[in-house]
């Protein structure tokens, strides 16, 4: 069983976000874990020559040539990151009402057609069956009455993306006000934080030994 931590906290230890990939990182069994954090190891945006590359190979089935390759290299590593692991956990905070840059950019990456998604009779399919996710996002504000529920773009649009690449099991966290005082901050985050136990330890519960 593999475990992939992808995390965007550039904040480090003072990162309400950090905290909770901590929890869950506690709680892991019997799972080799690999971290990717993407405030150290950028993903690509997609920009005029890996765009290009990508659409000839993955659309048009068109051969690269050396070049081409390396301009989607990276993509193509964080991809296989994401299909090799059994669990995967996503963190990052909200950024004016969505996820942050880098962090949509990692996504843009790891969903590449023919790899973790494809179409077939006309059709989107999700190719990571059998898989789970978590996504944990840390916000300022509060986001459970309107009209502030609708701008909330950051924890919803990381689920639909897993939903998308057809994950079987795909749960969030959101972890509210933590610009709204240090007594509903820590309210919130211990709340959280307990979430994220509970799904690590029902996920590696009956996890063996390799």
């Amino acid at each position: 069983m593999k475990t992939l931590l992808v995390h965007y906290t550039p904040r480090n230890e003072m990162s309400n976000t950090k905290r909770m990939v901590d929890a869950f990182r506690s709680q892991i069994k019997n799972s080799e874990v690999e971290e990717l954090n993407l405030s150290r190891d950028n993903p690509d945006f997609f920009l005029e020559d890996n765009l290009a590359a990508y659409i000839q190979r993955n659309y048009l089935g068109k051969d690269l040539t050396q070049d081409q390759k390396k301009s989607i290299a990276k993509m193509d590593r964080m991809t296989e990151q994401i299909r090799s692991a059994d669990v995967v956990v996503v963190a990052y905070p909200m950024y004016n009402f969505s996820m942050p840059a880098l962090v949509k950019a990692w996504f843009d990456s790891v969903m590449l057609k023919g790899k973790t998604w494809d179409t077939k009779d006309g059709t989107y399919v999700g190719l990571m069956q059998g898989k789970k996710a978590l996504v944990l996002v840390a916000s300022g504000g509060f986001y459970g009455k309107e009209p502030m529920t609708s701008r909330e773009h950051a924890l919803s649009l990381g689920k639909i993306e897993f939903q998308f690449m057809g994950y079987s099991d795909v749960r969030g966290i959101l972890a509210e006000g933590m610009g709204a005082g240090e007594e509903h901050k820590m309210s919130s985050l211990e709340k959280s934080i307990n979430q994220v136990q509970k799904i690590a330890q029902e996920w590696y519960a009956n996890t063996k030994p390799a």
